[in-house]
């Protein structure tokens, strides 16, 4: 195998909670995570010279070490002494910087697309510890799904799969930094945390009306302060139809769902028109 290509899908927090912080400055999660339709596209192709050199449509993504898609391939190339060089075209279509794993999931076909094209044989147990050392989603991003996340994000459980439903998703064209995010959460006086005990219980259930309602999101009281434009696209998203709107991850990406397309494809294009819009666009959740 000379060439491979894999979709490397977006994610959204279904709930997410803060539960606690370790000695290390880790933070402790419970977290509901599932993947959707879209997707980037990462192709890897083996090259005559050799080393490993990514291409990107985004000019301003970084093509070197700095790239996640780089640190895999090089954790891979290393441990299993691969002799060829390796050409990653990545195709972005999830929103950098988003709260949707776009890096994480890019990683995780990396490790994956390897593992395939050189027949490592690696099990995806294998393939998530070493994904665990790139990043806490990566884990994740490498099985897919619905999925329930505790301690920082590694401990993975498989649960009910979400109600299929349209997935209106934004991205502001500000950013959040992840770890300033999670400082200025550290120092909040008060914290109003989700019911995810409740968020589980309709999961199980399959109610989607029932998740909308559970769904939360602690660090929402963190982003909106900085960036006021989440809470704007919300108000959007329900006024056009949404069962309920909210912030994926740190942010500042949010995410409405829908029953009825027409009334996702409303919002969308109510959106197009504010100018701090990046990307408004209509999906669709994701299962294996």
């Amino acid at each position: 195998m000379d060439r491979i290509t894999l979709k490397a899908r977006a994610k959204v927090n279904i709930g997410l909670d803060i539960t606690g912080v370790l000695e290390n400055g880790y933070h402790l999660v419970d977290m509901i995570m599932q993947t959707l339709q879209l997707h980037d596209e990462v192709t890897i192709r083996k090259k005559r010279e050799t080393g490993i050199e990514i291409r990107s449509n985004l000019r301003y993504l970084p093509v070197n070490e700095n790239n996640i898609v780089y640190q895999a391939a090089k954790m891979m190339v290393d441990e299993f002494q691969i002799q060829d060089g390796l050409r990653f075209d990545i195709k972005k279509e999830i929103p950098v910087a988003a709260g949707m794993a776009g890096g994480s999931a890019d990683a995780a076909s990396t490790l994956i697309g390897i593992n395939r094209m050189y027949q490592l044989s690696l099990s995806t147990q294998e393939l998530c510890i070493r994904g665990l050392k790139l990043g806490a989603d990566v884990p994740y991003c490498i099985q897919g799904g619905t999925m329930h996340a505790t301690g920082i994000g590694e401990h993975l459980e498989r649960i009910t799969a979400m109600p299929d439903c349209f997935v209106v998703v934004v991205k502001p064209k500000a950013s959040a930094s992840t770890k300033i995010v999670y400082q200025k959460f550290d120092q909040l006086s008060q914290v109003i945390h989700p019911n995810m005990t409740q968020l589980l219980l309709q999961m199980e259930d399959k109610s989607l009306n029932g998740i909308a309602a559970a769904m939360g999101n602690v660090l929402e009281q963190v982003t909106i302060p900085m960036i006021p434009e989440i809470a704007s696209i919300k108000e959007v998203l329900l006024k056009n139809g949404a069962l309920n709107a909210m912030m994926s991850g740190s942010g500042p990406t949010v995410f409405g769902l829908y029953t009825d397309r027409t009334q996702a494809d409303r919002a969308v294009a109510e959106l197009s028109y504010i100018k701090d819009i990046q990307k408004a666009c209509v999906t669709k959740f994701w299962n294996k």
